[in-house]
């Protein structure tokens, strides 16, 4: 399961693999508001998965107040009429709406419930959820022993790559008390990724640098997840679906992951070219979480990022011999530019670089600019370039 924040991401997900997407609606989704889903734009996006055999869940996975209860009802009676295959829910009052308002549209427990024993699992399938996302802080033995003691209709879903949120399954109070913007709310500043120094009550003004191994200071920042090497121990554990975070990420992003878990899944690539291409998107240290145990050291890292590639272009279309690209990043004359697609493999060097009114170019320095460069790879809409660093 793939993430989804806007069409863009949408598209590169099921064009890249994702066998379902979830993505927010106009209500109670947790993200930014550009990451949210209009009631037209979710219609378009269930109609585009379900033409293609993939399923679209809707994240309704923020702690509902008061005023919002007895919203919930209309709610979901508006994703069971548009189609969608599940609700992700996290609050168990708007959980108990869904169901009493939309009894046929499925309903998943979001992370943020931090579902992590089989007590907890059984209450919520007998309130009518039919998968949880498990707790991020849960171990593979902890899942044996859930999915041992859990009806076997009851489906469970594990996070396998992105970031993660040091506090328990997301829950955070850092960003409401320091900037009024709750996290549980979808409006995280995400303050534990700061860097941060002692001052001593006595002496204002005179910082003192916190430094734990190497140096660190970003003590409360934990590595990004990164299971693609463990994906057969957690099926073995009773995890049936595999979920990536990322809904604030790029469709670059999105199609890059998707399709490096798509073929180790299916085995279509070597597990070291699977880790390559993970290895080439931003990220954070990897790490795998919670999954075996203990982590504690996998929540101090530098604050640095590390990419073995650049997002260069993506492709529109062709004109003759001439790639159409939408510029993302600089790139010039002479560079040796890689393609990113599902069905396309190869490099090649840039010979020219020219505007679609014919105006040749050495460098190509300005985002979103429209440029045609000559490239025999068969490279389609949706695919993108990247250059390897």
């Amino acid at each position: 399961m793939s993430p989804a924040g806007d069409r863009e991401s949408l598209e590169a997900a099921l064009r890249f693999g994702a066998d379902a997407v979830y993505m927010g609606g106009p209500m109670l989704q947790l993200r930014s508001e550009k990451a949210a889903f209009s009631e037209e734009s979710l219609a378009q996006a269930v109609s585009c998965a379900h033409s293609l055999g993939k399923k679209v869940y809707v994240t309704v996975n923020s702690f509902a107040v008061n005023d919002e209860i007895a919203l919930c009802g209309d709610y979901a009676r508006l994703l069971q009429g548009l189609g969608a295959d599940a609700a992700i829910i996290s609050d168990i009052g708007v959980l108990a709406e869904f169901r009493r308002a939309a009894p046929d549209l499925e309903c998943h427990i979001s992370t943020q419930a931090n579902c992590q024993n089989y007590a907890a699992a059984r209450v919520y399938y007998e309130m009518g959820a039919r998968r949880i996302v498990l707790a991020r802080e849960i171990t593979l033995d902890e899942i044996r022993r859930l999915r041992d003691n859990t009806p076997p209709d009851l489906e469970l879903e594990a996070f396998v790559h992105g970031a993660m949120c040091m506090a328990y399954s997301g829950r955070c109070i850092l960003s409401s008390f320091l900037n009024d913007r709750s996290g549980n709310r979808g409006e995280c500043s995400q303050p534990c990724r700061w860097n941060y120094a002692l001052t001593e009550e006595k002496r204002p003004g005179e910082y003192f640098p916190i430094e734990e191994n190497d140096g660190f200071t970003t003590i409360l920042s934990s590595h990004d997840l990164c299971c693609i090497e463990h994906l057969d121990e957690l099926a073995a554990a009773g995890v049936s679906s595999f979920k990536i975070e990322g809904r604030m990420k790029t469709a670059y992003y999105v199609a890059t992951v998707t399709g490096a878990y798509r073929r180790a899944m299916d085995g279509t690539a070597s597990m070291d070219d699977c880790i390559r291409e993970v290895l080439s998107l931003k990220h954070r240290p990897y790490s795998t979480g919670f999954y075996y145990g203990q982590v504690r050291e996998h929540h101090n890292n530098s604050g640095r990022y590390s990419k073995d590639c650049t997002f260069i272009a993506n492709v529109l279309g062709r004109e003759g011999d001439c790639l159409v690209l939408r510029q993302r990043n600089r790139f010039c004359v002479g560079d040796t530019l890689e393609a990113l697609s599902p069905n396309v493999s190869g490099s090649f060097t840039v010979t020219e670089i020219r505007t679609p009114e014919g105006e040749s170019r050495q460098a190509a320095p300005h985002p979103n600019e429209t440029l045609l460069v000559p490239c025999s790879l068969d490279l389609q809409p949706g695919d993108f370039l990247r250059r390897r660093e």
